[in-house]
């Protein structure tokens, strides 16, 4: 059987760590920041986790990282 080819998509934006927990970035950063709060764009610099059922999925796009 072939082996499964990661997506470059995910590689860029989902990073898995030594734990087993997959970090990744907050949306809403790219654009019409002018009339976001300041506080608000400071908490989207922050990472997060992606959480739930979507675990599984994210790590079988990102194949055999880290």
């Amino acid at each position: 059987m072939p082996k499964q080819k990661s997506k470059s998509a995910a590689k860029k934006r989902f990073i898995v760590l030594a734990g087993g927990k997959v970090k990744r970035g907050h949306q809403n950063k790219r654009h019409l920041l002018s009339t976001k709060e300041t506080g608000r764009k400071r908490k989207l610099r922050q990472g997060a986790y992606v959480t739930g059922k979507q675990i599984k999925t994210v790590k079988t796009l990102v194949g055999n990282q880290g």
